[in-house]
């Protein structure tokens, strides 16, 4: 079994993404990463280069920055990264640059990987997702937080990215049929140092936006005040993944939240006990699941 891993980046350095340990943690599934670097502003080729690991081929992009709907050139970027990959991998594991894996989750996500190897109608594999903000030290828990979403799939078979690249569709529209693992993704886009996040909102909001939208939904500021995106919000009790240890390590900066403040609907409560004790994903799906590993 041939895996190959795949992934896209840009501005890393000055927007605080932790994109080193994003590839370093699934490096241990992969005969071969493709990053596609596109043009920055700071020294992100650089970055990536310093990881000095043969499995990790960099594919140079320009991202086409007239786009600014919904995200579009994030699905754009994806597909060059997955179409780059070996054409004799069997699997091709995809992150982006604000997710690390968990390695508890590595052994069952080969175990998966393996099982559905002669299975030609799974074409992904779903993991679990962790949503922290503004520390390492709280998850979200509301709706807004999807818990699964699909980085593993079969490359060169018509899948392509969807939306804002969170997920994937097959040629022509039609959701991939999947497998649910019990590998776990942990989700840092909203940790940074504050003045990073608001790089970040300035420059990613314009991805979805137009300078009207801008000006009147994102404040000037030279720190994001998280307290400005209220969240229901429980501190997180487990462990990070082991390469993030050095970044968490360096955090130069506090947030406390009660979690005891919850604003969670009625609706909200019921999706959260039905996915927890019932294993009912009541969410929009963006993904045909067949059954658990």
């Amino acid at each position: 079994m041939k895996v190959s891993g795949f992934t896209f980046i840009r501005n890393a350095v000055l927007l605080d993404y932790p994109i080193l340990e994003a590839i370093r943690s699934i490096l241990p599934l992969c005969d071969e990463i493709v990053v596609a670097v596109g043009k920055s502003e700071d020294e992100t080729l650089h970055l990536i280069q310093s990881l000095d690991d043969p499995r990790i081929r960099i594919l140079h992009t320009e991202w086409d920055d007239s786009l600014r709907e919904g995200g579009r050139v994030l699905a754009i970027e994806t597909d060059k990264a997955l179409a780059a990959v070996s054409r004799e991998a069997d699997w091709a594991v995809y992150i982006q640059g604000d997710e690390v894996l968990h390695e508890d989750g590595l052994p069952a996500l080969r175990q998966a990987m393996e099982e559905a190897l002669h299975r030609p109608e799974i074409e992904g594999l779903l993991l679990h997702y962790r949503h922290f903000y503004a520390s390492y030290d709280y998850v979200g828990t509301d709706s807004r937080w999807y818990p699964l979403e699909i980085r593993v799939v079969r490359p060169h078979r018509g899948i392509y990215s969807w939306g804002d690249a969170q997920g994937f569709r097959i040629q022509p529209q039609r959701k991939l049929q999947v497998l649910q693992t019990t590998a776990w993704m942990h989700h840092y886009g909203w940790v940074r140092e504050p003045a990073a996040m608001q790089r970040k909102q300035e420059k990613f909001h314009r991805l979805w936006h137009d300078d009207a939208w801008m000006q009147q939904n994102i404040p000037v500021a030279l720190a994001f005040d998280y307290h400005l995106r209220p969240s229901s919000l429980a501190r997180y009790q487990g462990t990070h993944p082991a390469v993030m240890s050095q970044r968490i390590a360096r955090i130069n900066w506090t947030f406390n939240a009660d979690p005891s403040y919850q604003r969670l609907t009625l609706k909200d409560r019921f999706k959260q006990f039905a996915f927890h004790n019932l294993g009912w994903d009541l969410n929009h799906r963006n993904f045909d699941l067949k059954r658990k590993i």
